[in-house]
């Protein structure tokens, strides 16, 4: 039996097309609006790699250079004068009331400025060069700064630095008995690109203080002649494209007054301390600074890992943030 096929008439078809579109509701404005949004490119979230911890910001740097003037007083900065140092400061965090240790001389506060820790723990209680003495006890800046695979470069005026940390650490150690300003040209002569912390050590403002006195003419004269040097410094870094991501501290390891230091005076204890990185907030810190701070910091700067046993901490107030623990800038003042 065949199956029968019966033409559809096209008024017919007209009316079943018109039921149709009246049964499907057309999109409203905001509906349309709405699904525009939803697949407009801009508007697509592309899965990260990683989940991203935008609460504590950590700073754009690579690099660090730690530069200490050797018996710097803070009040010599604008005696002397030092162009270049006030003109950093403008941009810079610093504090002009910053504390040392005690004995307030050489190689003890710098094994405390490059260990983050009081004599009493890193056990430096000499100030010559006495190899047999070995050297500063405990976990040090270059400790954690090599075995992060960074190199590392210390020039100094004075050879006893180097009893500071071990010399496995090191990858460049030069002791320069001269000017500052030869310390930097040398330095210059055969600049390491490649460093992840730099140790600059200026030991003429020292010098010149034991033979004619703190703040005498012959000091502030060569004092001018350190700030000539801290010129030549930031020009070169300024002309190798380094300055944007290197974190450079400025610092004194004590002051001092007639021909002396060591005491705990007010002159012999406070030093500058000038924190300065295009990351970094300008103007006088408030938080008390210990020079064991400075080892701290440069540490947090470069996401190390800062040992438990350290007295100094992160001056976070320099990047920003808030400083959650502030003890006194003289907590290494007084020894048990």
């Amino acid at each position: 039996m065949k199956t029968r096929h019966f033409p559809i008439s096209p008024i017919l078809l007209l009316f079943f097309l018109l039921a149709c579109n009246f049964a499907s509701p057309k999109p409203t404005p905001e509906s349309t609006a709405t699904l525009t949004a939803t697949l407009s490119p801009t508007n697509i979230v592309e899965p990260t790699s990683s989940p991203t911890n935008t609460s504590t910001p950590e700073p754009a740097i690579q690099r660090v250079i730690i530069l200490s003037i050797d018996g710097l007083r803070p009040d010599a900065i604008e005696l002397a004068p030092m162009p270049n140092l006030l003109n950093l400061m403008k941009t810079s965090s610093y504090s002009l009331t910053a504390q040392t240790i005690r004995p307030s001389a050489t190689l003890p506060a710098h094994s405390s400025l490059l260990t983050g820790m009081c004599p009493s723990k890193h056990g430096v209680d000499w100030n010559d060069y006495i190899p047999q003495n070995g050297i500063a006890q405990g976990t040090d800046l270059f400790d954690l700064t090599h075995a992060a695979g960074m190199k590392n470069y210390m020039y100094v005026g004075k050879e006893k630095l180097q009893q500071v940390t071990d010399a496995f650490n090191i990858d460049r150690f030069v002791y320069i008995n001269d000017r500052d300003k030869v310390v930097i040209q040398t330095m210059l002569a055969d600049f390491p690109q490649d460093f992840g912390l730099l140790f600059i050590h200026f030991a003429t403002t020292d010098d010149m203080g034991h033979v004619y006195g703190w703040l005498s003419p012959e000091q502030l004269s060569v004092v001018f002649r350190a700030d000539e040097a801290i010129g030549e410094l930031l020009s070169a870094l300024d002309e190798r494209g380094l300055r944007d991501e290197t974190l450079l501290i400025i610092t004194a390891d004590h002051g001092g007054h007639n021909l002396t230091h060591g005491s705990s005076s007010p002159e012999d204890m406070t030093v500058p301390w000038i924190l300065s990185s295009p990351g970094i907030q300008s103007g006088e810190l408030v938080t008390p600074i210990n020079i064991t701070d400075t080892a701290a910091t440069a540490a947090y700067a470069l996401r190390l890992s800062i040992p438990a046993e350290w007295d100094g901490i992160p001056v976070l107030e320099a990047f920003g943030l808030p400083q959650e623990n502030q003890p006194s800038g003289a907590r290494c003042a007084v020894q048990p």
